[in-house]
């Protein structure tokens, strides 16, 4: 079988029978600003080993989250993985498993699916919880779409706060709607969302912790969002930070969406994550994705099933609740191991833990005169450098220091931001390793 055709008149043959006049049409939705020729400078015709040779010299160039001190947070954080949790998701009959859509031959992936649905469920204090998402960004864009269908309106309002590749993936699932308004940054916590809440609005979306660490008034929110009709809509990118703050559900949010990575799941150069999405149970029928269910089968047995599975409304097309085409199962079930190796009592002790390492890289900074701009926070802050900041990270970079994230690198262009550093300290921050950045800052910064 042929999958390129070698001549011109092939092309242009296959591109008249999809209703395409060049190859270009095929990349039409592609922003022109990321579109551009890529000639990867590896080796041409070598003999395997010769590639492979190639290739380790290429990862040695890498710098590893564990090669050094490390503090860059903002959605995805560093965390120790049991060795457990690897081992497990390994064995093949979870490491080759997909879809269960015969539940007669995958009692144990529907079981761990509705296991992992539990856990969610009773992290963020709601009442019921799908099957995973792909990521937290993409479901939070699932759950504004979930809350224009259950209030019928299409005003949307995202916090300032909320972390902005999850505001721009947002922007991008609703692109050619009317609605959607994105508030400006606050980096120092001021700022309100609830001045901008009328009759007409479907939902708000906060996040907390938010991009910038600090904690927001979720009950607040939720009354005020309550009296105008509209829903909450809560996101939480560090799911450690539920060990230790109260669950969103219990504040009176009505929707809560998540990324899972922290438990189970390493940084791995950027994914694949795992996205939670939790709701009330009167808006089930809305919810994206897939739904395990309890049963009892025909001999009285315990089983597992599909009770609500909006993958299959792609037939609908247009019509479709959602149209998610899968879920992070391999990463849900490293998920699912994780909490379950940790319990209840765990998960506090590592938010604890997590915690109090931010408040020992708080004190120091602030000790050398370092600003930090929280007055609350989990285990991510803010601070303002005198400095720009890209230029620092990028010499405490060639130092071995990972120092956080320049605010400026995911929102350019913004006024008053260049010089504001996002820092996130885990359970595996060490004081040495803080010692090293506040020294290295002071040398830069001096």
């Amino acid at each position: 079988m042929r999958y390129l055709p070698h001549s011109a008149a092939d092309r242009q043959h296959m591109l008249a029978a999809i209703g395409a006049s060049s190859i270009d049409d095929l990349f039409a939705a592609v922003p022109k600003s990321v579109l551009g020729t890529f000639s990867p400078d590896l080796p041409d015709h070598q003999p395997e080993f010769a590639v492979e040779a190639h290739m380790r010299g290429l990862a040695k160039a890498n710098h590893a989250a564990g090669d050094g001190p490390f503090f860059v947070g903002a959605g995805a954080y560093r965390h120790h993985v049991p060795a457990t949790v690897d081992h497990l998701i390994q064995r093949s009959e979870w490491l080759t498993a997909y879809t269960p859509y015969q539940p007669e031959i995958s009692q144990g992936t529907l079981q761990m699916l509705f296991e992992f649905q539990t856990q969610v469920a009773n992290l963020t204090g709601m009442d019921v919880a799908n099957a995973s998402m792909y990521d937290g960004s993409t479901a939070t864009a699932e759950a504004v779409l979930m809350a224009r269908r259950i209030t019928k309106k299409n005003k949307v309002f995202l916090s300032g706060g909320l972390h902005p590749q999850y505001r721009d993936t947002v922007v991008t699932y609703l692109s050619g709607e009317e609605g959607l308004e994105c508030l400006s940054p606050s980096p120092e916590g001021q700022g309100d969302i609830v001045d901008h809440i009328d009759d007409d609005t479907a939902a708000i979306v906060i996040q907390t912790p938010d991009f910038y660490g600090h904690l927001r008034n979720v009950s607040a929110l939720a009354e005020a969002a309550h009296e105008k009709g509209a829903l909450l809509i809560v996101v939480v990118t560090e799911i450690v930070s539920l060990g230790l703050l109260e669950a969103p559900g219990a504040l009176g949010a009505d929707i809560v969406v998540a990324e899972g990575q922290s438990l189970g799941n390493p940084l791995t150069f950027g994914g694949p994550y795992v996205g939670l999405l939790a709701c009330r149970e009167k808006f089930v029928r809305q919810m994206p994705g897939r739904l395990c269910g309890e049963t009892i089968d025909a001999d009285g047995k315990r089983g597992f099933v599909l009770t609500l599975s909006t993958r299959e409304q792609h037939i609908r097309r247009e019509k479709a609740t959602s149209n998610i085409c899968t879920n992070s199962g391999l990463c849900a079930l490293a998920f699912t191991i994780h909490l379950s190796l940790l319990g209840e009592r765990g998960l506090t002790r590592l938010a604890k833990l997590n915690h109090s390492r931010a408040i020992a890289l708080a004190d120091m900074l602030e000790a050398e005169g370092v600003e930090v701009l929280n007055k609350t926070f989990f285990n991510e802050m803010t601070v303002r450098l005198p400095v720009p900041a890209v230029p620092v990270v990028e010499a405490l970079a060639a130092k071995g220091i990972l120092a956080g994230l320049p605010v400026s690198r995911l929102e350019p262009g913004k006024p008053g931001v260049e010089n504001l550093l996002i820092l996130a300290a885990t359970e595996l921050t060490t004081d040495a390793d803080i010692s090293a950045l506040v020294d290295a800052l002071k040398g830069e910064i001096a």
